[in-house]
């Protein structure tokens, strides 16, 4: 198709209309008289003559070739007199191809879709042109294989637009023309879905025209709107095609900045500063539930509080305790599991020889009820615990060794995605999670902020910190001491009521609380304050001070605590979602509501495809250093699945960290995937499964794959 061309450089055209070549800029040919353009190919010769010249610019027409030349190279040449050069040769393109078409009836809502080849390389939207009969229509979209027309919308009365000759065409096929610059295609033939109605004022009595003609107003208006709506519709529909590709890129472009933004943890992690906890630790936290009493626990201390008159008498019966515990008869029959595998930690062929007696019988009784899947199930005989905690003791190398570090990455890439967005601190619900009941479902605006923090009394040194406009004060607490500290365990960090955060906009400082009597009220309801309440910019400086102890900060913090308490009096606080609107909205809404409130939930869920995608590299890597068969591992890990379940959602039985509820409720999605990978049942989804299942279901059989072969 002949184009126009305009040369901005070596080998570089630009087009500017139909049939027209430009050359622009250094090395500007001068017209020294007739100018002649040639296109010199290997057997033929074709000859152009200037347009248009003057000083700095002549104009040619691109010379047209023969189509059975079009794929051949060809060397162009301008001439001016007895003077020529040699030029940048024309990329000549094959005419674009059309397919016959498919849909040859025009209704009211249609469009046109024309496909072939070719398109994008001949023409653009804007220049393209169509024809349905002897009426232009208008190109909506063009792409390198489909054209998308919008046909007029009423029937014209020429066939053709090369046959202008006007007749009734109600019964006749009308032409599809399309119009590439100088080219023309008549890709086929479509006709109206014909109309029969009988006009409506031939039966209607005259006394209720002027009612009826506000009732066709009416309607024309909604079905007009209608048809708007449905063409809109059927032009989305060809668009979702793409859908899948773009959740594809942009958890792409999300997993590349999660790997740029962790690098600095991967150094860590070379450096060897994973915060594993040491033996001791792991076993109290794996073998004990947490209680109300914490690492003072008289089961983690083993310092029993006894008066001094009668620690005789209890170490007496201690010590006859202790001989019951060689006892085996006696072990088979006393319900309890982590204390004894405290007590015979150092005889463990004893208490594995206890543990095999009691599994034993256990599997007869399961065997005799006729319900063996359900053993091992639960842990609720002093066998199943006892069971678990031996894997526990057998594994505790291999998790230090092999399967700690996955572990660790994946709980930190998860806490980082995590924290990247909105987490509403009192609902515990987050933009980027893997967890559905866990998504917070409404837009919340937010900017990044990167704070300049100085902590007092530690030299001069700024650390920058990046936290959202939207983060409440102890959650950009968190985020700082994360900062500041992170060469340091947990454990060992100072805690957020432990540290104070002052603003210095100027000469003078303000302290920041989540509650003040600032905090925005809203009827009965207080939002807790965030950085944005307090009007904190990019690049502010703040300082965190540690609270001093002494009495008159203990008086100052108990003024504090009677000022938040008063304010915390009724518990209607909330952060960024006020739970009553939800609950509202749901109240006012009838069956009908209902449904499109699921669809525009289910919106919200493609977060979750893109938080899954992100960390999709981190999930697999665990599990393969979890399932891989090639690696050298103890027995134990013959019955993984309950083991590796609680490591999994417990990240801080095993290393010096603190599990947020946000991270959690992911974790816990990750693990149910772990058990569906372990199960032989294969689960049946359908669009009414939960969407947790969803998530994962193309992985499953992957990951039973890799358990099967494990």
């Amino acid at each position: 198709v002949a184009g126009t061309y305009r040369d901005l450089g070596p080998g570089t055209y630009r087009d500017l209309g139909p049939g027209t070549y430009r050359h622009l800029g250094p090395g500007t040919y001068r017209d020294l008289g007739p100018g002649t353009y040639r296109d010199l190919g290997p057997h033929k010769l074709y000859l152009q003559e200037a347009l248009s010249k003057n000083n700095t610019v002549i104009q040619f027409l691109t010379p047209a070739v023969n189509r059975s030349s079009e794929t051949q190279v060809f060397s162009t040449f301008i001439q001016l007199d007895n003077w020529w050069r040699e030029l940048k040769p024309f990329d000549y393109h094959p005419d674009p191809a059309f397919d016959p078409l498919t849909k040859k009836i025009i209704t009211e809502t249609s469009i046109i879709v024309v496909t072939g080849r070719g398109f994008e390389k001949a023409m653009t939207a804007k220049e393209a042109q169509a024809f349905v009969g002897d009426v232009p229509c208008y190109v909506n979209a063009l792409q390198d294989d489909k054209l998308f027309l919008d046909p007029p919308s009423s029937q014209p009365q020429a066939r053709s637009k090369r046959h202008r000759r006007r007749r009734d065409t109600s019964s006749d096929p009308l032409d599809l023309l399309i119009k590439f610059g100088n080219g023309e295609w008549v890709v086929g033939s479509v006709h109206y879905e014909s109309n029969n109605e009988v006009p409506l004022f031939i039966i209607i009595p005259a006394v209720i025209i002027p009612m009826l003609l506000i009732i066709l107003v009416s309607v024309y208006c909604y079905r007009r709107k209608s048809q708007q709506a449905e063409r809109e519709y059927e032009k989305v529909k060809h668009q979702l095609e793409n859908l899948e590709e773009s959740v594809r890129d942009r958890c792409k472009k999300e997993f590349t900045d999660l790997m740029i933004e962790m690098e600095d943890h991967t150094n860590e992690l070379s450096e060897g500063r994973i915060p594993f906890l040491d033996y001791k630790t792991y076993t109290d936290r794996v073998f004990f539930l947490p209680s109300k009493d914490g690492a003072n626990d008289v089961m983690i201390t083993g310092k029993l509080d006894i008066p001094e008159a009668r620690k005789a008498i209890v170490a007496q019966a201690l010590n006859q305790f202790s001989n019951l515990l060689n006892s085996k008869t006696f072990l088979i029959n006393v319900y309890f599991a982590s204390l004894l595998t405290v007590a015979l930690h150092g005889k463990l062929e004893y208490y594995t020889d206890i543990m095999r007696t009691l599994l034993l019988e256990l599997m007869g009784n399961y065997v005799d009820s006729k319900n063996p899947k359900l053993m091992l199930r639960r842990s609720e005989t002093v066998v199943e615990r006892m069971l678990c905690n031996w894997m526990s003791i057998c594994l505790y190398q291999f998790l230090k060794d092999s399967a700690g570090e996955p572990l660790y990455k994946l709980f930190r890439a998860i806490k980082h995605q995590t924290e990247k967005g909105p987490v509403d601190a009192r609902v515990k619900k987050a933009k980027y999670t893997l967890n559905d009941t866990g998504l917070l479902g409404d837009d919340v605006e937010y900017c990044v902020l990167t704070l300049q923090v100085l902590v007092h009394g530690e030299g001069p040194d700024v650390t920058p910190v990046k936290v959202l406009n939207c983060d409440t004060v102890s959650q950009v607490k968190e985020k700082i001491i994360e900062a500041v500290y992170r060469n340091l365990p947990y454990s060992q960090r100072p805690k957020v009521d432990s540290v104070t955060l002052e603003w210095r906009p100027g000469s003078t400082g303000q302290i920041l609380s989540d509650l003040d009597l600032t905090s925005q009220k809203e009827g009965r309801w207080r939002r807790i304050n965030t950085l944005a309440h307090y009007n904190v910019r990019d690049n502010a400086t703040l300082v965190l001070s540690m609270v001093l102890h002494t009495q008159q900060n203990y008086d100052q913090n108990q003024d504090n605590q009677e000022e938040r308490n008063a304010l915390l009096e009724d518990d209607k606080v909330f952060h960024l979602v006020r739970p009553d609107e939800l609950d509202e909205m749901k109240s006012k809404r009838g069956m009908k509501d209902k449904s499109m409130t699921k669809a525009i939930t289910e919106i919200y869920l493609t977060r979750l495809l893109s938080v899954k995608g992100t960390l999709q590299q981190f999930v697999d890597d665990f599990f393969r250093s979890v399932l891989c068969s090639g690696k050298v591992v103890p027995p134990a890990i013959n019955l993984p699945l309950r083991f590796w379940v609680n490591i999994l959602k417990n990240p801080h039985f095993t290393f010096d960290v603190h599990v947020t509820e946000v991270v959690d409720a992911s974790l816990s999605v990750i693990a149910q995937t772990f058990m569906d990978a372990c199960t032989k049942t294969e689960h049946k989804l359908s669009r009414d499964s939960p969407s947790n299942k969803l998530l994962y279901a193309k992985e499953i059989s992957t990951y039973k794959k890799m358990v099967d072969e494990y």
